[in-house]
């Protein structure tokens, strides 16, 4: 059964402390029209949100799948896989839209050959670089369960600790999504 969503609800970005993000996610079994609208749904919220990217854990649906915008040019990622790494590696900043107001350094593999469905279920490799390689690559770890404050150096993750706690401690209080409106 490939039905991600049952009933039409207003699509929201959970926060961190969510369980679903540390969720590794399923397969998809087929791209069919409900995935294409929650793709389409999904482009929205990240655009609303000023995102790059926004996987499907982050809305509370543990299928693997997610969507990027860099440069004007939209990507829907089915069923992603990663089949090489280059050796080099880049060092940028990073931020997520489950993790509001915190930004680190991450070092991730600078060029990436990847594997994917689109949203019309035709297979795409391609190779990645730069912003798209980083991109695909923080997206890919949140349908593994993995958030990139997982990845800090220990300095950094002792700098976000804190803020890190107020967050867990206002999704224990109930702020489980993100206010966007």
């Amino acid at each position: 059964m490939s039905l991600i969503r049952r009933e039409k609800i207003k699509m929201k970005i959970v926060l961190y402390g969510h369980p679903t993000l540390r969720e590794k996610a399923e397969k998809v079994d087929e791209v069919d029209d409900n995935v294409r609208e929650t793709l389409d749904e999904m482009v929205a919220l990240m655009r609303k949100a000023n995102g790059v990217g926004l996987a499907a854990n982050q809305v509370d649906i543990a299928k693997r799948f997610f969507v990027l915008e860099h440069d004007g040019i939209l990507k829907k990622v089915v069923n992603p896989e990663i089949l090489e790494f280059s050796e080099e590696i880049a060092d940028m900043e990073e931020g997520c839209l489950s993790i509001p107001g915190v930004y680190k350094r991450v070092n991730r593999p600078a060029k990436i050959k990847v594997k994917y469905l689109n949203e019309n279920g035709e297979e795409v490799v391609e190779e990645l670089e730069e912003m798209w390689a980083r991109a695909f690559q923080h997206e890919f770890d949140h349908i593994e369960g993995i958030l990139f404050t997982d990845r800090l150096s220990i300095l950094n993750k002792r700098l976000v600790a804190k803020k890190l706690d107020v967050l867990k401690k206002d999704f224990a209080k109930g702020r489980v999504y993100r206010d966007l409106d």
